[in-house]
């Protein structure tokens, strides 16, 4: 009869155990093999657009040259971070996208939660699908779009809306576009109006999934509608908002090249001028590779050290986290 030493049955059951999980995972996948070749699209986009891209990074460190390639071209190392430190206008291109990203978050985070909850108060269902309609249109429309219904119809000194008022109020009318100390406002307000509705879809559902009971259990007591919006929907939204908030810090770096292109300018540039219209006019028309691939990577590792510290942040105070 074989003996066998107690460090002997545990390699062997550990085996046994690797195996089984292995044989686990496969059958899992097999069973459920429908759901996985839905997914495959979705995988396969995110690996070929998202992930594999990420390799290019490698010519932030080398100065690329577009006929010989990754492998031809010479390492440099931090050439390219160190120039870029040293350039004039690196704290004017990261106070703005940094002042631009805190303005996005103040101003245009609130406001598709404050348009849900009053949304929510609607009880007229058609009025209430009237007005979704209309405030969901806007992001549908491209930014060039938007750009001229701002540009030519709201902003214009001879027949934009807002000039028409103020002729008719005595003053005299606003050169918007050609006054830097408007800029910012613009492109906030007009992101505001472009998103606020399509960002309410998420909260309306959250505030759907709170159970009813707790509203009829608060009228009893006596509370009023303006006291259960904030006693009962949202703190139950609380959760949701913590992740959306987490999600736009980590893309506070990420403004949009689209949403200040339109609207940029000569004129206005010291103001507007983000880290993405910066990589476009450097790294594509002044064909700079290796340089915007740098700027560019800095700013996403900025982007990625905000979302973790915000993260930790808020796993620490109010316990609640992406990860």
């Amino acid at each position: 009869m074989a003996i066998y030493s107690k460090n002997q049955l545990t390699i062997g059951d550990q085996a046994r155990g690797s195996i089984k999980k292995k044989n686990t995972v496969l059958d899992n996948i097999l069973k459920h093999r429908a759901l996985y070749f839905m997914a495959l699209p979705g995988l396969l986009w995110y690996l070929i657009f998202k992930y594999l891209p990420m390799m290019g990074s490698i010519i932030a460190f080398q100065d690329y040259n577009l006929f010989k390639g990754f492998s031809g071209s010479p390492f440099v190392g931090l050439k390219h971070f160190k120039f870029f430190m040293q350039y004039p206008e690196f704290f004017r291109i990261l106070r703005n996208t940094l002042v631009i990203g805190l303005y996005d978050i103040i101003f245009s985070f609130p406001a598709p939660i404050i348009l849900a909850l009053l949304l929510n108060e609607i009880t007229k269902n058609s009025f209430k699908r009237t007005i979704q309609t209309l405030v969901y249109i806007p992001h549908f429309l491209s930014w060039v779009v938007i750009g001229g219904i701002f540009m030519n119809t709201i902003l214009s000194p001879d027949a934009g809306i807002i000039n028409y008022f103020l002729k008719i109020l005595g003053f005299d009318p606003i050169f918007f576009m050609s006054k830097p100390s408007y800029i910012r406002s613009i492109l906030i307000t007009s992101g505001i109006w472009k998103d606020i509705g399509y960002g309410t879809i998420v909260y309306l559902a959250a505030i759907a999934g709170i159970n009813p009971n707790l509203y009829e259990a608060s009228s009893v007591d006596g509370a009023s509608r303006l006291r259960q919006v904030f006693v009962i929907t949202i703190p139950s939204i609380m959760s949701v908002v913590v992740v959306m908030l987490l999600l736009r810090i980590g893309h506070f770096m990420d403004f949009g090249f689209e949403r200040v292109y339109v609207f940029l300018s000569g004129i206005n540039q010291d103001a507007a001028e983000i880290f993405d219209t910066y990589i476009y006019r450097v790294g594509l028309q002044g064909s700079q590779f290796s340089y915007s691939t740098a700027v560019g990577l800095f700013k996403s590792v900025v982007g990625l050290v905000l979302l973790l510290v915000s993260n930790f942040l808020s796993k620490k105070l109010a316990d609640k986290s992406l990860f």
